[in-house]
């Protein structure tokens, strides 16, 4: 048998196998004339940033691993940058990615045939990193077709247009290689991973399914030297609707927002709090005067559903409530005290986020009483000193983590010098006597791990620490 009757055989064989065959046996010609219309290139002149001195010129991401690429194209003070979007309506609304026109003076877009036109910006979502801009139409516009990215599979065929390298509009194929990719890139975080070749100038331009609707507006890419080493990341388009929809009526996206801070549940969590199963996520901490604060929401509560539907992990509960209408109304199934209640609550808006302002350096403050507890840290009672060294609030009670020893339970959850224990077993910490008591009610319990509130940075978190003993 040839080659290629083992490949047409092999192919048989595959589920979607005639599909598959027909589309590449065919080409994608037919399907790309038709979709390329709706594909524009977009160039910008951008203004100065206030730290384009400074600028990373590589191709980098604000995101805790290095190797993650997003901003596809050079972005300097009066640079000429190069991006991509696609038309959603004959009204002339193009989205792209807000990196693409970040700081833009002018915004050019280009049309398949070569007609241009200027733009102006709608408005932008930097949480999504997504953009509406718009022209006056030019000429009878071809918007494309919004997709329902959750029905796609791994493995189904994708197509990607855009302007890679400013050589204007060009397709790639390949196949949904992963879904719900989580590249620490923004707190709404559900990428559509591909192996489609996408490269600078790409971002912003659409991933297509076979039927020829948008399932995905490219964003990003993993390199180790800027280019494409074929493991591409698309924003997912139902993820996106919300916004389109908000920024186009608005100019603006409103989300909603309970005013509580999340983290996942694992096992020993869960057994801190006698859930058998680890299920739903913890709330780490609630704000003063927030929706969640007035309905009776708790710090140690875990939340396993919302309005009758599971919950799985943070990311895709915070994706929901931002979702909820401002003023809509929603139930949490609640877990507290070993027993599940609901809880109805209306949503409020999520308010304006305020740049961090740095602590200033501070003496190192002399030692207080200090405790090799068994919990794997060296402790300290609170000092007026520690308080201003670590940027607490002047109202702080708890004990602070002079050092963490190797191997321990908590050095394996992440604890670290300078974070503050504010509770054990959700009850309050105020002096070392509180942390011997609490250890051992933990002790006389068959030795179970202990549930610590913890300040790092000002940002509670839970986490269960298993007792050691230390000689």
């Amino acid at each position: 048998m040839t080659r290629l009757g083992i490949l047409a055989f092999v192919l048989a064989l595959l589920p979607g196998a005639v599909e598959a065959q027909a589309q590449v046996g065919n080409s994608f010609a037919d399907l790309v004339e038709k979709l390329q219309p709706s594909v524009v290139n977009i160039s910008t002149t951008t203004l100065p940033s206030e730290d384009s001195d400074t600028h990373d010129e590589t191709l980098g991401i604000e995101s805790a691993n290095p190797a993650i690429r997003k901003y596809f194209a050079p972005q300097g003070s009066g640079r000429t940058a190069l991006g991509s979007g696609f038309v959603i309506d004959a009204q002339g609304h193009i989205l792209t990615n807000s990196h693409v026109i970040e700081n833009a003076k002018e915004i050019w877009v280009t049309f398949a045939d070569e007609t241009q036109a200027e733009a102006k910006v709608i408005g932008t979502d930097d949480k999504t990193d997504i953009a509406i801009i718009k022209v006056e139409p030019p000429k009878a516009l071809t918007p494309v077709k919004l997709g329902n990215s959750d029905k796609i599979r791994v493995g189904d065929w994708i197509l990607a247009i855009g302007n890679p390298f400013g050589l204007g509009g060009s397709v790639t194929a390949g196949i949904v290689s992963a879904k719900s990719r989580d590249i620490e890139a923004g707190a709404y975080d559900n990428f559509i991973q591909t192996d489609a070749s996408i490269n600078q100038g790409s971002s912003g331009g659409p991933m297509f399914d076979m039927n020829g609707e948008v399932i995905g507006v490219n964003t990003a890419i993993f390199s180790t030297s800027g280019g494409s080493m074929g493991i591409g990341f698309a924003t997912p388009i139902n993820l996106l609707k919300f916004v389109i929809e908000e920024i186009k009526a608005k100019g603006k996206v409103e989300r909603g927002w309970l005013g509580i801070r999340i983290q996942p549940q694992n096992r020993d969590l869960a057994s801190s709090v006698a859930q058998k199963v680890p299920a739903g996520v913890m709330v780490s901490s609630v704000s003063e005067d927030s929706a969640a604060k007035k309905f009776g929401i708790e710090a140690g509560d875990v939340i396993i559903a919302l309005n009758g539907k599971e919950v799985l992990n943070p990311k895709e509960f915070s994706r929901r409530i931002a979702e909820t209408a401002v003023g809509g109304k929603i139930r949490l199934d609640v877990w507290r005290n070993a027993e599940v209640s609901s809880i109805e609550l209306r949503v409020e808006k999520m308010p304006e986020e305020k740049a961090p302002v740095p602590p200033a350096a501070a003496p190192e403050p002399p030692m207080s009483e200090t405790q090799e507890a068994p919990l794997g840290m060296e402790l300290s009672e609170l000092t007026p000193e520690l308080i201003n060294k670590y940027q607490f609030p002047e109202d702080a009670n708890g004990v602070v983590v002079r050092d963490v020893f190797p191997g321990s339970d908590a050095e394996a959850k992440g604890l670290k010098p300078g974070d503050l224990i504010t509770q054990i077993d959700k009850k309050a910490i105020f002096d070392m006597n509180d942390v011997k008591n609490y250890v051992a009610e933990a002790r006389a319990e068959n030795n179970r791990p202990v549930l610590l509130l913890i300040n790092n940075n000002n940002l509670p978190h839970f986490a269960a620490v298993k007792l050691v003993d230390y000689e």
